[in-house]
């Protein structure tokens, strides 16, 4: 059951109107008042024959009209509207049980609370079989106005508990960290115009985009604009930037002028001092595309990054800060990855943006490797090879399964549920990544006695998984995948344990699946060789001798000849 407060009106009159209305598209049947402050008494345009609307709103307004009349500054927000919607699986309510809702939501909100004889007017429209309409003004009897602060919160936890009472679907509690619904003006200004999303979504998916390829807020808003986005900046009178404000283009009011939303509104993390916060901790020493002497690409780095995740959520604050910056790290995969499983990415990245925030404040310093890993990758111009994505999907589903499960410790129903469905679009891009290498792999298997032993390396490496990995479809395309790591100078055995160590595998769907990409990640590279690191440490340090000791020898060497020279005169 959803109850959406809205903004504070002024004409009860036109609410009334709309609510004994047909509706936009007719939609409205048998508009009739099911609760209310006083039922006795009271007009009812839909069931007395000489109830009119103007009516029932001065009856509604009286306490505001009296306290207007005695007071020098007039109440003009007193119109509080709040629809109660059914979720669409629920049973039928009847009139009596709407009016029985309808009384616990203005006592929760603080309109009416209980045994108060001198509250707020209100009453409760129904005018369809799903959901009510609360109005009330907020004046009370005795010309005080009602304390509502935080009423959104209360009227929230009493939905929850009227889905226990009267057996509805559960939702979560919710935490003030969502972002804000759209309105109904907005969702029907988009389907206007053909749409696919209202103004604050789509300017949330740009800014989102925007934050993994820049290093500070002027970078920032840069982008934004070279994006074709409108913005509005605010300046102090040193010149330093204080706040933002972003509009759609063909975005625009009724005077033909552009329609701005600040970026706190849109979501609660994409205020400026939060996205500063994060910019400066994840600013590196040097630019990423100067870094180009590094051994490995930027997507096994995002995976080496993402091999740490586990070691920082111990702690809450840098638990946040890394939960965040791996929503960035989605955010740039999606947009480098092939286009083959870019649908999947961006549907990952845009539902794990709410589980990127909370009420705990996090510590974005922490992040600091992930957050340049997901800045490495957007601004690389090549994309990555099989196995690297691969890998760093595999990384990418584990990585978000640890976030969920961080979520669910901590209660965050929300953002968990958020995390989990983004495993599922994930999963889903690793699957389809993973599937052209499997048949590759699958074709040149080791010979029979090589599989053999390779079974074994199994058995003593992951015991207690071993039967599951090899009954695997996958473990033919496995097995191929150690012996090309063996054939480097890797032991598969210990391959197969640091693998096991950083992905538990008994809730893996397919665990075979889920080693070849760790595998194929550690061992890209050849083996260490010990000798021969030994053997240039030996090199180095023998360079490093100054030159006055290697000539430290010299006049012992020349006494030895002046001595032989002597030997030789007495011989």
């Amino acid at each position: 059951m959803i109850a959406a407060i809205k903004p504070a009106g002024s004409n009860t009159r036109g609410l009334l109107a709309y609510l004994y209305g047909p509706g936009r598209q007719d939609e409205h049947l048998d508009p009739h008042i099911v609760a209310g402050f006083a039922m006795l008494g009271m007009p009812d345009p839909g069931r007395g024959e000489d109830a009119t609307l103007t009516e029932l709103a001065r009856y509604l307004d009286a306490p505001v009209q009296l306290r207007n009349s005695e007071f020098g500054k007039k109440v003009t927000d007193q119109v509080w509207h709040c629809p109660v919607r059914a979720a669409p699986e629920d049973r039928y309510l009847s009139d009596a049980e709407w009016g029985e809702i309808a009384q616990r939501i203005v006592e929760a909100a603080g309109i009416a609370p209980a045994g108060d004889d001198l509250a707020c007017r209100w009453i409760a429209v129904r005018h369809a079989d799903d959901h009510i309409h609360i109005l009330a003004t907020t004046v009370r009897e005795d010309g005080r106005r009602p304390k509502l602060h935080d009423s959104g919160l209360r009227v929230g936890d009493a939905c929850r508990e009227i889905e226990k009472d009267y057996g509805l679907r559960q939702l979560k509690k919710g935490d003030r960290t969502g972002a804000r619904r759209p309105t109904q003006a907005e969702m029907h200004k988009a389907e206007r115009l053909g749409w696919d999303q209202t103004s604050p979504e789509w300017l949330q998916g740009r800014i989102r985009a925007a934050i993994p390829h820049v290093t500070n807020a002027e970078e920032f808003i840069a982008y934004l604009e070279a994006d074709g986005i409108e913005v509005k900046v605010r300046r102090g009178p040193s010149g330093d930037l204080l706040g933002y404000a972003v509009g759609r283009p063909g975005d625009l009011n009724e005077d033909d002028e552009q329609i701005f939303h600040p970026g706190g509104r849109i979501a609660p993390d994409l205020s400026l001092p939060k996205i500063k916060a994060r910019l400066e901790s994840g600013r590196p020493e040097e630019h990423p595309t100067a870094r180009r002497n590094r051994p490995s690409t930027p997507w096994h780095q995002a995976t080496d990054a993402l091999d740490t995740l586990h070691t920082g959520m111990a702690d809450d604050i840098q638990a946040q800060a890394h939960v965040t910056a791996l929503g960035e790290l989605l955010e740039a995969t999606a947009q480098k990855a092939p286009a083959h499983l870019k649908a999947e990415l961006r549907a990952a990245s845009k539902v794990f943006a709410r589980a990127e925030r909370s009420q705990i404040r996090a510590e974005d310093r922490a992040a600091q490797a992930l957050r340049l890993a997901a800045r490495d990758i957007a601004h690389t111009a090549t994309g990555p090879d099989g196995s690297a994505l691969a890998a760093l999907l595999a990384a990418l589903v584990w990585a978000t399964i640890v976030a969920a499960r961080w979520h669910e410790a901590k209660d965050h129903a929300h953002q968990a549920e958020a995390a989990r469905r983004a495993v599922q679009h994930l999963q889903a891009a690793a699957d389809r990544a993973l599937a052209p290498m499997l048949g590759e792999l699958a074709a040149r298997p080791p010979r029979q006695e090589a599989d053999r032993v390779l079974a074994n390396d199994v058995r003593a490496a992951v015991p207690d998984h071993a039967e599951r990995i090899l009954a695997d479809p996958a473990w033919p395309a496995l097995a191929t995948v150690l012996a090309d790591a063996e054939a480097r100078g890797h032991q598969p055995h210990q391959l197969l344990r640091e693998a096991a160590a950083q992905r538990e595998l008994t809730t893996a769907r397919q665990p075979a699946r889920v080693l070849i990409g760790r595998i194929q990640h550690t061992g890209h590279n050849p083996a260490r060789n010990r000798r021969a690191e030994a053997a240039r440490r030996r090199s180095t340090l023998a360079g490093a001798i100054p030159a006055q000791q290697c000539r430290t020898p010299q006049p012992a060497t020349v006494t030895a000849t002046h001595k032989e020279q002597q030997h030789g005169q007495r011989r």
